[in-house]
């Protein structure tokens, strides 16, 4: 069969390729055309566009490219038209996937959803739409099949892809990956401040703040793919801080403590068993309108699926360096550390076990073959 596949940011391309990997097995007619990343063109077929031209971040900056964004829904629904798959694969990205299957599914196209839009944090009534527009929606969230009972909506929960992205990851030892990146055997803090410019904009400084302070330790910046050295070395000004691209999961696996941008990174770092504090802080105003429509009690995904504050999360005019030395001392050692590891064991009990890409490939393929 021919699937077309949209993912806009890193994390959709990670989960993407391993779901195409997972098709490839199980589809042997599999054609693939995409929006995505590297590893989803490292599996094969056609990139369309890369999601470094589509990433976004706030309602502001969203409205300052807001012509961009529509020139890139017209084109992709030309495109698609014009490929004519036997089903569409929507992977995260809601703003944009939610316009594209509105219209695919009145053109009769068959719709399926991997990594649900996070209708639960705010604007629900986006249900009514997905509804409408998705045929098959498969999430990775526990708390999410529930929550879609409640609108009358079947979903099929098939656990967390980063149980599998982090199993099949062959990482490399201690020893080797210091030679490799220029570091001392001092202990590891991990800097994680996202993968958006504007995000790692108002993060990593903060961030940067507090390396005077642990002179017995190394701080590790891990590069989003997405962004060239260039642009993070701006915010270096002093020694003991060093920069690794495209091996989070090597230095997460070395660590001591990180200091995590709210997102999928936060999890990630929870299944690596690494101690973390969870930081957030985007433009006042993308921050007073996200703070009126989302009504969530937490923001780092540890949290909400625990349903409980199991990592700090110091978010806006919180996060600042006296706080961030307060709650870092906190997991460095001692009991708040303990605590950590002990509710990270829960959490991934939680999650699902291993096998979501393979169990999402095997579902899409049986429905729309």
């Amino acid at each position: 069969m021919k699937y077309y596949i949209i993912a806009g940011e890193a994390s959709g391309d990670l989960h993407a390729s391993n779901m195409m990997k997972a098709l490839q097995k199980e589809d042997p007619n599999v054609e693939f055309r995409f929006w995505g990343g590297d590893l989803m063109q490292a599996v094969g077929g056609t990139l369309v566009k890369h999601y470094k031209e589509l990433s976004f971040m706030g309602f502001v900056e969203i409205l300052m490219n807001l012509s961009t964004i529509l020139g890139n829904v017209k084109f992709c629904k030309n495109d698609i038209a014009e490929y004519q798959p036997d089903a569409i694969i929507f992977i995260d990205y809601s703003g944009f996937n939610l316009r594209i299957a509105k219209w695919a599914k009145q053109e009769g196209y068959k719709t399926n959803y991997y990594i649900s839009p996070q209708v639960w944090a705010s604007r629900a009534k986006r249900v009514i739409d997905i509804k409408r527009d998705v045929d098959n929606m498969f999430v990775i969230l526990p708390f999410e099949k529930e929550f879609y009972q409640k609108y009358d909506y079947k979903v099929n929960f098939v656990g967390h892809p980063l149980i599998d992205a982090i199993a099949d990851k062959k990482l490399m030892d201690d020893k080797s990956f210091r030679k490799e990146n220029n570091l001392n055997e001092k202990p590891i803090i991990a800097l994680l401040p996202g993968s958006r410019k504007q995000e790692i904009t108002k993060m990593l400084s903060v961030m940067l703040s507090l390396v005077e302070d642990y002179k017995e330790y190394q701080f590790v910046i891990a590069g989003a793919p997405s962004q060239d050295y260039d642009f993070y070395k701006t915010f270096i000004t002093t020694d003991n801080v060093s920069f690794v691209t495209d091996k989070t999961y090597d230095l997460l696996s070395l660590s001591k403590a990180a200091l995590v941008a709210s997102g999928t990174a936060t999890l990630e770092t929870a299944l690596f068993k690494i101690p973390q504090v969870v930081c957030y802080k985007g433009s006042n105003i993308s921050y007073q309108i996200a703070k009126r429509i989302i009504t969530l009690k937490f923001i780092s995904l540890v949290n909400l699926i625990m349903d409980k504050e199991v990592v700090k999360e110091l978010i806006q005019n919180d996060f600042t360096k006296k706080n961030l030395k307060l709650e870092l001392d906190k997991i460095i050692a001692g009991r708040t550390r303990k605590e950590l590891l002990d509710n990270y064991n829960l959490l991934e009990n939680k999650l699902g076990g291993a096998g979501a890409s393979m169990k999402t490939a095997k579902m899409i393929y049986n429905l729309n073959k």
